[in-house]
């Protein structure tokens, strides 16, 4: 994958710049340090900075079609584009490169919108220009692993893969999303199309965009859609949904191989990256390809016994990294200036370390066991739902309050996710400004949509939360800030074998007793690594992972963040209550004071990181 950027007048005044471009393009270095071009005529100007993967001699952007009436870039891969490519060559369509994003050009000729991105299979932003059309159509993956940022701003549709090329154009104001903020404090992570800046949007995954003259036009070509209950068809027995999994499982991989530069893989000691690279080695067992971890000095939580098993099994030349609690200070400003965005952990600090190691060793691409946990249940959640199905007993019987706000997000007061938010918000708002609090209504994120409710009504409780992590925890955060941006900052592609289109389509439809059977989650998953994956991993209990929290480092008198959380700064910006944040200040310095994490929120490392995203994007205090 690569950085792309743009700018559309959507008043056809010819005000492409160069020079706007090219600061553009600077702020994309990281994402494709390999080459970068530029494209400007008339009503339109595209950007494109490369990291070569595919085609390496022939495969630079733009691209152009047979009559150069359309122009493509894309930050992606598109897995299965040599049956793509094979179809469109029999219906007449002649080919410039041996790309692989080229046959979405071809693909856009030949079909409709949203028949040709359901064609493919991969993850990519891109952005087509039809000078016939005079239109403009943008695009982001099924599940988002590509991100694509965009606002219009004095009549330009200006977008790019990095918020921090958009803020280059002269057109853009910078402000604070003070609801965006608020989804931090509340939910996994920000979630699109919400950003951390006002009026900049995040293109939802499974989601284009059409711009033609003044319109801008947002239009949904997939999502995760479970069955209701009681009408999913489940007509097949284990054997044929492990063997139908294996075997997809096993074809997402291979297509994932597919790179003219090596391709290595992530080692994490838990069941999916193990699985994932015991399929790397049963598909090539040739080549002895690198495998990466990250390791701790603390042994409770060091995993190394387990990734050195899987290491060793699949004879991989394998790095650990030892990521030490002085480093996470070291790395977090540069982690929010890639996250673009205030963090709810500093464990982006170490996925940061881990890319660098990767890049190190001169790879590129590495394949990683991202998105099992939210097909299959693999977080305690899914239990816990379970057992409150089972006791039939409702956690939240006699709270009114709470129940109209469950209502109110997920039309089920029922489904307890993640906290009690009609309590919690008492907590948001103490620590918000006097100028924050007079507005609250208009800040909390509560009060505004947050998922299409009708996706999870009338599903299983599993299907439900499925759901919800999906958007709320994976595009948006695990994929996002904690994997695409961590990854890049170092020009490093990750690929996720389990969020394979065609893999999820089946999952969708596998019985939710073959996921969850009784308390042992991913139990299907289980059963597919069984002759490949040694039972010491199968069968330990899922490792979660607690990064150092804000008490661990006010406790280092580390003075940049003795700084940010100072009365004077607080109080400045003018964002957060100084009396409540030196109150917390003082409370997380106890001697014995521990969060109770992911419980209890971590409420200083966002008003942390807030503060160095304020520093580092020069935003204006709210005063």
């Amino acid at each position: 994958m690569c950085g792309i950027c743009g700018v559309f007048d959507m008043n056809s005044q010819k005000r492409g710049e160069l020079s706007t471009i090219e600061r553009m393009l600077r702020k994309l270095e990281h994402r494709g340090p390999d080459n970068s071009d530029y494209f400007i005529r008339d009503s339109i100007s595209l950007g494109f900075s490369r990291l070569s993967i595919v085609d390496l001699e022939s495969g630079m952007q733009p691209i152009f079609n047979e009559d150069k009436s359309i122009v493509l870039i894309c930050n992606g891969e598109i897995f299965n584009y040599i049956e793509l490519r094979q179809k469109l060559v029999l219906e007449g369509h002649q080919f410039k490169t041996n790309s692989d994003v080229e046959v979405i050009l071809h693909l856009y000729e030949e079909y409709e919108i949203d028949s040709f991105i359901n064609e493919l299979n991969g993850q990519f932003a891109f952005a087509i220009y039809d000078f016939n059309k005079n239109q403009l159509l943008c695009a982001r993956d099924h599940v988002g692993i590509a991100p694509f940022f965009y606002t219009v701003a004095d009549g330009l549709f200006i977008f790019a893969s990095e918020i921090k090329a958009i803020i280059e154009h002269p057109a853009v104001e910078r402000a604070v999303d003070l609801v965006g903020l608020d989804q931090i404090f509340t939910f996994p992570g920000i979630a699109s199309p919400r950003t951390l800046f006002r009026d900049i949007k995040s293109l939802s995954n499974g989601c284009y965009i059409v711009v033609r003259g003044n319109n801008v036009e947002v239009r949904e070509y997939w999502d995760l859609i479970y069955p209701e209950a009681g009408e999913a068809s489940y007509v097949a027995n284990e054997d044929y949904y492990i063997e139908k999994l294996d075997e997809l499982l096993t074809e997402s991989v291979k297509l994932r191989l597919q790179a003219d530069v090596p391709v290595g893989f992530y080692l994490s000691g838990g069941l999916d990256s193990s699985l994932i690279a015991t399929k790397i080695k049963q598909i090539d067992g040739s080549l002895n390809r690198h495998s990466f971890s990250i390791d701790f000095p603390d042994k409770s939580i060091s995993e190394s016994a387990f990734q050195r098993v899987i290491a060793n099994k699949v004879n991989s030349i394998h790095h650990e990294k030892m990521f030490y609690h002085y480093e996470i200070v070291n790395r977090l400003k540069k982690s929010v200036y890639h996250s673009e965005c205030a963090l709810k952990e500093t464990y982006n600090t170490a996925s940061m370390a881990l890319s660098e190691s990767v890049r190190a060793n001169n790879i590129k691409v590495v394949l990683t066991g991202e998105g099992a946990d939210e097909l299959f249940g693999g977080y305690v959640g899914y239990r816990f739902d379970k057992l409150r199905m089972q006791q039939k007993s409702q956690d939240n019987q006699g709270n009114l309050f709470e129940n109209e706000v469950r209502r109110k997000i997920w039309g089920d007061e029922n489904f307890l996710y993640e906290k009690e938010y009609y309590s919690y918000q008492n907590t948001k708002q103490e620590l918000y400004s006097r100028e924050i609090q007079e507005i609250f209504e208009s800040v909390n994120c509560l009060n505004y949509p947050i998922i299409n409710k009708e996706r999870i009504n009338r599903r299983d409780i599993f299907h439900k939360r499925s759901y919800v992590d999906f958007k709320l925890r994976m595009s948006d955060h695990l994929l996002s800030d904690h994997g695409d941006r961590m990854m890049y900052a170092n020009s490093v592609e990750a690929r996720y074998p389990f969020l394979d289109k065609n893999l999820i389509e089946f999952a969708i439809n596998i019985p939710v007793d073959f996921k969850l059977r009784g308390f042992d989650e991913k139990y299907i998953l289980k059963r597919v690594a069984k002759s490949l994956v040694p039972d010491e991993i199968i069968k330990r209990p899922k490792f979660a992972f607690v990064a150092p929290g804000s008490s661990e480092l006010l406790k280092q008198d580390i003075e940049f963040i003795e700084d940010l959380l100072s009365y004077e700064t607080i109080k400045r910006q003018g964002y957060f209550n100084p009396d409540v944040v030196q109150a917390l200040r003082k409370k997380y310095k106890e001697q014995g004071f521990k969060l109770n994490v992911p419980y209890d929120s971590d409420l200083l490392i966002i008003v942390i990181t807030f503060g160095i995203f304020i520093q580092q994007f020069q935003m204006p205090s709210i005063r």
